[in-house]
């Protein structure tokens, strides 16, 4: 199970965009690889369709979900997330510094 998923915030901890916090987009488990808003950016030259005049397009482009790390929503700090079971056997992530139950 990852500890990382859609619409999670997280801080990148290595790399040329290190320090910078942004929402996850995409996350693909298979290569271990997240798309995080804002961070990553990469130029693509795309030619020309009938739909789009084409040229130099900037896009996020997947980084490793080692490089990244969750950011609790209540305290704001990063952390490697706690899991426990409810009582009803789902299966939750917790802050490990206050403790909150992050969605």
């Amino acid at each position: 199970m990852l500890n990382i998923k859609k619409k999670d915030k997280v801080v990148v901890l290595s790399g040329k965009d290190k320090g910078k916090k942004g929402e996850v987009l995409d996350v693909f488990p298979d290569k271990g690889k997240i798309i995080v808003s804002k961070i990553n950016f990469v130029k693509r030259h795309t030619k020309p369709t009938q739909r789009d005049a084409g040229g130099i397009r900037e896009k996020e482009a997947p980084i490793a979900i080692s490089k990244v790390m969750l950011i609790c929503p209540k305290c704001e700090q990063a952390l490697r997330p706690k899991f426990d079971k409810l009582s009803d056997g789902k299966k939750v992530r917790l802050c490990r510094k206050c403790g909150e139950m992050i969605a």
